[in-house]
């Protein structure tokens, strides 16, 4: 009888570790997101030919809740004249939105996001350049998720040469979204390496979801070596990361898609 007891009481006090171990580590579904960062390359493969089809494949395996795409055309003469976030909306059954960074081609070229769910509001922040290079977006969606929270999401591509396009950018994106009510998150093509100029400047406001101490490399998507694609967060204590992956196509395009999943988590 000693020994029952002894070994109940022993039950007992490993159920008071394990318990609160168990509640931290499990996962509400409903406030769970999967988030997608993939530059598309104006829907051209890296054979030079165009093929959505390849784009939306990417995407439905994945089965992100949202995707912040890069290099989007819209009626551009180079890519047929298509509205590329419309036909890849249609294509993975998702909500698209496209955001205008600049005139190009006979059409336009910007940012574009896929959403699982219908968008609450919408804006196009744009952002500082240096003259003689392009001109960047900053695309923002708010929607509500299945658990009655509201969150917001913003999908980026900072300028390609040199950081202090980069470094202006970066700033004017903590601006605009520090002022933002509701968690949110930050996907894009940053183009500039951790620890860089412009990745410190974003860390100060957002967290990063990569490994510092091993970041993985989003480009080139044959053989990858460097970091550029993100996914971030802010504020610190409203998210979890839960699960990271880079999916290479080589085909697809010359970037690696970087897929995060993340937990909202109370007040």
């Amino acid at each position: 009888m000693k020994q029952l007891k002894q070994r109940i009481s022993i039950a007992l006090l490993l159920l008071c570790i394990i318990l609160p171990l168990w509640s931290q580590n499990k996962v509400n579904k409903s406030k769970t997101v999967k988030v997608l960062s993939f530059n598309i390359l104006g829907g051209r493969t890296t054979k030079g030919d165009f093929n959505l089809d390849v784009l939306a494949k990417l995407i439905i395996e994945a089965d992100p809740d949202f995707v912040a795409m890069q290099e989007v055309d819209y009626k551009v003469n180079r890519s047929r004249k298509y509205d590329l976030a419309t036909e890849l909306g249609y294509r993975t059954k998702m909500a698209p939105i496209f955001a205008r960074a600049m005139y190009y081609n006979g059409g336009e070229y910007g940012e574009g996001v896929l959403s699982k769910y219908s968008f609450l509001t919408t804006r196009n922040v744009a952002l500082p350049f240096i003259e003689g290079q392009e001109p960047r977006a900053a695309l923002e969606i708010v929607v509500e998720l299945l658990s009655g929270d509201t969150i917001a999401f913003v999908g980026t591509h900072l300028a390609h040469e040199g950081n202090q396009g980069r470094e202006m950018q970066a700033k004017k994106i903590n601006e605009v979204f520090s002022n933002n009510k509701y968690p949110t998150i930050l996907a894009g093509d940053l183009n500039a390496k951790p620890g860089s100029g412009p990745i410190t400047t974003l860390e100060k406001m957002w967290t990063g979801t990569y490994n510092k101490k091993n970041p993985e490399p989003t480009i080139p998507s044959d053989s990858p070596r460097e970091k550029i694609d993100y996914v971030m967060y802010s504020p610190k204590n409203r998210w979890r990361l839960i699960d990271r992956k880079v999916i290479c196509d080589t085909y697809a395009s010359d970037h690696c898609a970087y897929l995060v999943t993340l937990e909202l988590l109370d007040k």
